[in-house]
């Protein structure tokens, strides 16, 4: 069975309860259990990891490397401003879909450019949660060959 790792950065944790104007009312937990079902319909293991620590996320990416078949990664804040997960994205050597839950381009100006996607081959933002259902399932048909 193949593997997607699912990786969430900064303060996702605090998803539900943070700005629900913004990121909705679903938790972290509901987000992996979406995930987890989207993986199941495809036969597809999903790993779902969420971190508030940089170098922690780092450390994921690099683990990745020759064991998955691809990255969702919601970098959050760390998307905008570290060029080490770019670097670690890079390294990794594994087809990476970026995530957003919000447009980030209908917000503020600094959140307009992303290191991340200069590495994703995909970049899905504001479809709410369901932009990670997306993103696993384009994995699964790239996997089939379609």
């Amino acid at each position: 069975m193949k593997t997607v790792l699912v990786l969430n950065g900064p303060n996702l944790n605090m998803l539900g309860l943070r700005q629900p104007e913004v990121y909705g009312r679903e938790t972290l937990a509901d987000v992996e259990a979406l995930c987890r079902a989207a993986g199941a319909r495809h036969d597809l293991a999903i790993e779902f990891q969420q971190t508030n620590h940089e170098g922690q996320m780092i450390d994921w990416i690099h683990q990745a490397r020759g064991r998955v078949a691809g990255i969702v990664i919601n970098p959050g804040a760390w998307t905008h401003t570290s060029v080490a997960i770019h670097d670690a994205l890079i390294a990794a050597e594994v087809p990476v879909i970026e995530v957003h839950i919000s447009n980030v381009h209908r917000r503020e100006a600094f959140r307009h450019h992303s290191y991340v996607s200069l590495v994703a081959q995909s970049v899905l933002a504001g479809f709410g949660t369901h932009g990670y259902v997306l993103a696993v399932d384009h994995f699964a048909r790239q996997l089939q060959g379609a």
